[in-house]
């Protein structure tokens, strides 16, 4: 076994996982995971750059994990970043606190290197479980959602510039607060942003012939979390928990009509999430209903334990 430590820096929350890892195996043992909202991604889709009071919030983060990682003594790091800090003009700033902090140079990947890790995570524990291949594997992330569809191995995959932050921020927005509740206009803009990414994603994608829907990251485990009736985040209840979509798009509905008070109230609902859930729900179920699922497959293992499962491969 080899101890290695994950972490996955994305639009909106920053992750770790620290794990034990049998290379010939694949096994995974878990000995720390722990998630932080620091929306790295604030303000990017509209000025290019990572403002200065998301950065100080990640590497405040950063400075927790890297004493997570010293107290369980991690032999390995990797540390990826996705989204944000492929589209800002000042990532270099950020490459630097990282390495300073964490002594590792965050591996700023492509879209579709964030979608095989993301594919490798989810699917890895499915192959015994009665489910139809090949697997669509959805990725709803603050920035950008990750399509990749295979079996053992991944087929095709296709990274499109639609998440939670990034849809709410471009439609919701005005005057510097998140409307609430959005007009019907304000929700069909977001809608016809999620269908032209569909559009695109198909030419590439065969996203209609997945026998099973997975989805992943926040968005998908908080929808999860609501249609369980949790009365706080629960990860093992939500782990493989087959949620309908009559379900998802009953709620997605609840949450596009709330008020942020209302949402606020919503025990599963993580408090940096209040403001982009209704749009990582709406994404959620407009991909449903574009490929004609009966249900999605939600997965707490993602990107992360693909990056941890990766770290050991690579010796």
């Amino acid at each position: 076994m080899k101890r290695v430590a994950a972490v996955d820096c994305g639009t909106n929350s920053i992750r770790l996982l620290v794990a034990d890892v049998a290379p010939s195996t694949g096994e995974l043992t878990e000995l720390d995971r722990r998630m932080q909202i620091v929306r790295l991604g604030q303000g990017v889709d509209e000025t290019g750059r990572l403002a200065p009071e998301a950065l100080r919030r990640t590497f405040a983060a950063c400075r927790e994990y890297a004493a997570v990682i010293k107290e369980l003594g991690a032999e390995k790091v990797r540390f990826v970043a996705t989204s944000a800090s492929r589209d800002a003009e000042n990532r270099e700033e950020f490459t630097r606190g990282v390495l300073d902090i964490l002594g590792v140079e965050p591996e700023v990947i492509s879209g579709d290197q964030e979608a095989e890790f993301s594919f490798t995570g989810a699917t890895k524990e499915l192959a015994g479980r009665d489910l139809a291949k090949p697997y669509l594997v959805v990725d709803i992330g603050g920035g950008s959602t990750e399509f990749v569809v295979g079996d053992k191995q991944v087929v095709a995959a296709q990274s499109v510039d639609i998440g939670c932050v990034r849809m709410t921020e471009r439609h919701l927005v005005q005057d510097g607060s998140v409307v609430d509740p959005p007009g019907e206009a304000q929700i069909q803009a977001i809608r016809d942003d999620i269908v032209r990414a569909l559009d695109l994603v198909a030419q590439r994608v065969p996203i209609t012939e997945a026998g099973t829907l997975v989805g992943l990251a926040g968005s998908v485990t908080t929808v999860a979390a609501i249609a369980l009736g949790l009365e706080e985040y629960d990860s093992a209840a939500i782990h493989h928990a087959r949620i309908p979509y009559e379900q998802v798009s009953e709620i997605t509905t609840r949450l596009l009509h709330s008020t942020h008070a209302e949402r606020a109230a919503i025990p599963a609902i993580h408090p940096g999430r209040v403001d982009v859930i209704a749009s990582g729900a709406l994404i959620l179920a407009t991909v449903m209903e574009r490929i004609g699922a009966r249900e999605v497959v939600v997965s707490e293992h993602d990107i992360l334990d693909g990056i941890a499962w990766s770290c050991a491969l690579d010796g």
